[in-house]
């Protein structure tokens, strides 16, 4: 095992080999890895193929997070008792379009009746030597974001019908968007480390990136990309459970700069869904980073920088 849960990373890496029946390469070849990593959660938006489609993405944004390609993926449902079948296959298709386009092939599952969840635990290869764990991150590395923040707002405020589906499609379809590019850029550039940014939010995952590599993350919030409309969402309280549960459980964990508004710690701390790869890069390759990022249609946004240990895990400037 070259990648467990005491390094607070999105997936388990296990490299094969000889006493996994598995011979060792020749001699400059790569070895081959093992990424393994399972989601699954309940609605976040009202509509069964989006559903479905989210659910995939956020499933394999963890093989990805690695460094990795997902390869194959078996199916976790729990759906209500009389749920009907036209939902039901309309989120099941969305998940396998998704998974499809990712190159992943879904080889089985599993299904209860119970509240609805839906999600897919994945399995993908990944080259050990260009891994991107979270233990990776180095003193003088910078930060990069690769989608925006801002979901739980967008998603909250859409559960609550303060906004409509043509202001929230947008967001769908970002949540919904594979990190793959992202990926494939930032190991092409020789990235350190990532995480992709999920449940915990940006500073939690930022915290759980710097203190699996021993560092502390400085955020620049000005740099920060925000969702159109996020922003106003959340400083009018439309937030997920996240941010406040991010604010009490990390408080002694994150230096918060004074007069920081209180609408933008809100997005910051709050639970994303999909959301983009937070990338540690030598300073000397962030050029290079960002030329693959943007060659591929992606955001190339640097966020901040990684120091030296400052008592904190994250610093939000």
């Amino acid at each position: 095992m070259l990648v467990g849960p005491q390094s607070f990373d999105d997936a388990g890496v296990f490299v094969l080999g000889p006493s996994e029946g598995v011979p060792l390469p020749a001699a400059g070849a790569p070895r081959v890895a093992l990424v393994q990593t399972v989601d699954f959660f309940p609605p976040v938006v009202d509509h069964p193929y989006w559903y479905g489609a989210i659910a995939a993405a956020n499933s394999v944004s963890d093989v990805y997070a690695m460094g990795g390609r997902p390869l194959t993926a078996l199916t976790l449902a729990s759906l209500p008792k009389g749920f009907p079948a036209q939902w039901t296959a309309e989120i099941f298709r969305g998940g396998f379009d998704k998974l499809a386009e990712a190159g992943c092939v879904v080889v089985g599952g599993h299904t209860v009746e119970s509240e609805i969840q839906f999600g897919f635990a994945v399995t993908g290869l990944v080259d050990p030597e260009r891994m991107t764990a979270n233990s990776g991150a180095r003193d003088g590395d910078l930060a990069y974001l690769t989608k925006p923040v801002g979901m739980g707002a967008m998603t909250t405020a859409s559960k609550k019908r303060v906004i409509d589906w043509s202001t929230m499609e947008p967001a769908v379809r970002q949540m919904a968007t594979l990190n793959a590019r992202a990926a494939e850029a930032m190991v092409l550039a020789g990235a350190r480390a990532a995480t992709d940014v999920t449940g915990f939010g940006l500073v939690g995952h930022g915290r759980n990136l710097a203190k699996g590599s021993g560092v502390t993350l400085c955020i620049e919030l000005g740099r920060v990309p925000i969702f159109p409309g996020a922003l106003e969402l959340a400083s009018a309280g439309h937030c997920s459970g996240g941010a406040k549960r991010g604010r009490t459980g990390l408080a002694a964990e994150v230096r918060i700069a004074d007069g920081t508004p209180e609408g933008l710690l809100n997005v910051v701390f709050d639970a994303e869904t999909s959301g983009g790869l937070l990338i540690a890069i030598p300073r000397e390759r962030a050029a290079l980073l960002e030329r693959e990022l943007l060659a591929r249609g992606q955001p190339a946004v640097c966020i901040g920088s990684f120091t030296q240990p400052s008592g904190v895990h994250v610093e939000l400037r």
